[in-house]
């Protein structure tokens, strides 16, 4: 995890109470997030399983750092990688093409640590192509020690990403 995630994980750390959203809820801010970025510089729209793997590694450093989870809906571990499956069956009809956003979204249901948190996320993990996300979640430790179509244990993401990415 890069510096600038540690120091937006801490300050959210500090900060006294972030609400919990849905997965659904996170995956609007990453869409919504796209969009804007998309429109701005150009750049593409994400796939599902692009957005897939943002909320795995959102879930992953929320829980790294707070010790709480971002959001309780269940993360799978699906062939291509993880998976909320709710999130997937609400976006699946776009196949592998890009998801365009045009709903309102208001970003300030979101504290402003986790807006920091999830835009970090985003830039840090964002970069990469859903093939190349998809890839390193196949060599972490959630994925790889939860049988297929099995929930990844959320103690078992916690534990991997603060051993593996929280910067101590």
């Amino acid at each position: 995890m890069n510096e600038k995630i540690n120091q937006a994980l801490i300050s959210g750390k500090e900060d006294a109470e972030m609400a919990k959203h849905t997965a659904a809820e996170v995956a609007k801010w990453f869409l919504a997030h796209n969009r804007i970025t998309a429109d701005e510089e150009g750049g593409e729209y994400i796939s599902n399983l692009k957005l897939q793997k943002l909320l795995y590694y959102a879930q992953g450093c929320f829980l790294a750092v707070t010790g709480e989870p971002l959001f309780d809906d269940p993360i799978v571990a699906w062939q291509h990688g993880p998976v909320v499956e709710t999130v997937y069956h609400a976006y699946k009809r776009n196949g592998a093409e890009g998801i365009r956003f045009d709903d309102d979204f208001d970003f300030s249901s979101f504290s402003e640590e986790e807006n920091a948190l999830l835009t970090e996320v985003y830039e840090t993990f964002g970069q990469y192509s859903a093939w190349k996300l998809r890839n390193m979640t196949h060599q972490e430790a959630p994925w790889l020690e939860t049988r297929q179509n099995g929930v990844i244990p959320t103690e078992k993401i916690k534990s991997y990403f603060q051993k593996e990415y929280l910067v101590q």
